[in-house]
């Protein structure tokens, strides 16, 4: 069983073949360029294409069909792809149409392609086309247009609904009597355009009707809307301001924290000195030193203003009270350093 199983599966992978049942190979698709509905003296292009990869012959024949017969038409045929090339055509052009391929060795034919309909419009007088809301439109709003074919056309028609700009139809319904309903949902500004429609026979003959007059429609943003990219701006600047901010008070820190480390910052006051604190002030880097040696010579008490400067160099008034309760009055020069020692400027008695 193995033995006629293998060499089943490798002709299978080998031809690259999808083959049914029946040995037909698969379907390939059909679509027509610029569009399938088109005026009258138009040129249109039907592309006929195998799936891709299933298929690995080389010669490779494709057949074209219109109503179910064979078109005497010879196709531009790219590896897995044939173009039909139709001209100026008319009315009678008008029709279903399928394609398929055929294989050399072995021969081989594929399904058929799904219909394709060509419509040439023109052959039936124009409809009317007029929307339910009158002037302007807000987005977001339903948007509902109505096509009506000529009251002297007794029969119904399918409709389609075109839109300047898009080669194909945006819409396609069935008739509600005469007249038939398109339904634009959440329209937006996209949806701005001139709009026409058509009716159509879906059977032979394939009549379709001139297209109607234009029927314009605006959509408008709703009343106190932002438009998307001015909040996206908006954002974006935002977080510009905040980036630079935060590098700005980096730069201060690191500034800062430098001056405090640099040798003539702030540091530890030494053990063979006594400090004398301002009122107020008196925390930390704010303490104010004097210098132990010069305090001692006269074994008096200091005492600051309330409030000194803390510039280095400003001169500092200071009291001195001696043991005898004897008051001299001096002045103290902030001179920074390390210790942000005060020196003894003048002493008078």
């Amino acid at each position: 069983m193995i033995h006629t199983l293998l060499p089943l599966l490798c002709l299978r992978l080998c031809a690259g073949q999808d083959l049914r049942r029946d040995g037909s190979l698969p379907r390939p698709s059909l679509r027509a360029w610029p569009s399938w509905m088109v005026p009258a003296n138009s040129d249109v292009t039907l592309r006929c294409s195998m799936p891709a990869g299933e298929v690995d012959f080389r010669d490779i024949r494709f057949a074209l069909r219109k109503n179910n017969v064979p078109l005497n038409v010879s196709p531009d045929s790219p590896s897995g792809l044939a173009e039909f090339h139709l001209s100026d055509i008319q009315t009678s052009d008008a029709g279903e149409y399928t394609c398929e391929y055929r294989t050399g060795s072995p021969t081989r034919r594929s399904l058929p392609s799904d219909v394709l309909l060509l419509l040439v419009t023109g052959a039936l007088p124009k409809p009317s086309l007029q929307a339910h809301q009158k002037g302007e439109v807000t987005a977001g709003e339903n948007l509902t247009l109505q096509c009506q074919q000529p009251s002297h056309v007794t029969k119904p028609h399918m409709f389609a609904l075109l839109k300047k700009g898009t080669s194909t139809p945006i819409q396609l319904q069935g008739p509600v009597g005469m007249e038939t309903d398109f339904s634009l949902p959440s329209v937006t500004g996209s949806d701005t355009g001139a709009y026409s429609c058509v009716y159509y026979q879906p059977r032979a003959p394939f009549y379709a009707s001139e297209p109607s007059d234009d029927l314009t429609i605006s959509v408008t943003d709703s009343p106190g809307a932002t438009p998307t990219d001015y909040t996206s701006g908006n954002l974006i600047r935002l977080g510009l301001s905040a980036l630079i901010m935060v590098l700005m008070v980096a730069f201060l820190v690191e500034a800062w924290w430098s001056q405090r480390r640099s040798p003539g910052g702030p540091g530890p006051a030494s053990s063979t000195h006594r400090s004398a604190s301002c009122p107020g002030v008196g925390r930390g880097d704010d303490e104010y030193l004097v210098q132990q040696d010069l305090l001692s010579l006269y074994s008096w008490k200091p005492t600051f203003p309330a409030s000194p400067g803390q510039d280095a160099g400003f001169l500092l008034p200071v009291r001195f009270t001696g043991p005898d309760g004897r008051t001299e009055r001096t002045h103290l020069t902030h001179v920074g350093g390390l210790d942000k020692y005060l020196k003894l400027q003048h002493l008078t008695g």
